[in-house]
């Protein structure tokens, strides 16, 4: 049978998986099972954590898999920041920071990241992210090439702004357009052969 493969906007409050083997944990969390009927042998391309959301790809071909996670596919994010982000934390988190991670401590290497001049057209996250009285928030757009776990979110702390909300907007030349939390589009392909230019869009039409 020919292999499927899906787009989805990860909602806030869900994991990354369809099933968990521990017993608290699959009465306690939310998973990816629920949210569309996938063909058996389905499985996340990459992971975006609990509160985490935006893109990600799902497919039965593990070969896809593999390529998403060499070196030269960008993953963008929008991260909104406590406080009103500085040119010298941008300048931080293009050049790399040093963050910590299960081996020990690592320096993330130099990336795209800029200040985005308004807030990004996305969908209100379910949780209030905090009220206004506590301060200014900023969004930074953060593309990175490699993927340490959390680690957009312990960039933009090093660089002395911590992340509120993360969104994951694109993966290679696949970006989350117009989807909706919880929606899922089948698409025809996920990556050409030697690269990830795909040309399609969640804003097409299936």
């Amino acid at each position: 049978m020919p292999h499927r493969h899906f787009l989805l906007f990860k909602p806030f409050g869900y994991l990354s998986q369809f099933v968990s083997e521990d017993a608290r944990e699959a009465r306690k969390k939310k998973f990816l099972g629920v949210l569309h009927d996938f063909p058996e042998g389905t499985m996340s391309v990459g992971r975006l954590d609990e509160h985490s959301e935006g893109l990600l790809l799902l497919t039965t071909d593990g070969r896809v898999s593999e390529r998403v996670r060499r070196k030269d596919v960008e993953k963008e994010y929008y991260a909104q920041v406590d406080g009103l982000i500085t040119d010298e934390a941008v300048a931080l988190l293009q050049q790399g920071v040093e963050i910590g991670v299960p081996e020990g401590r690592y320096r993330t290497l130099p990336c795209a990241a800029f200040r985005l001049p308004a807030p990004p057209d996305l969908p209100p996250r379910p949780r209030k992210i905090r009220d206004d009285r506590h301060g200014p928030t900023s969004w930074v757009s953060i593309t990175v090439t490699e993927g340490k776990y959390r680690q957009v979110r312990k960039m933009t702390a090093a660089a002395g702004f911590p992340t509120l909300r993360l969104v994951r907007v694109r993966i290679g030349h696949i970006r989350l357009g117009g989807l909706q939390p919880g929606e899922v589009r089948e698409v025809p392909e996920l990556l050409p052969p030697d690269s990830l230019a795909a040309t399609f869009t969640a804003t097409e039409p299936e």
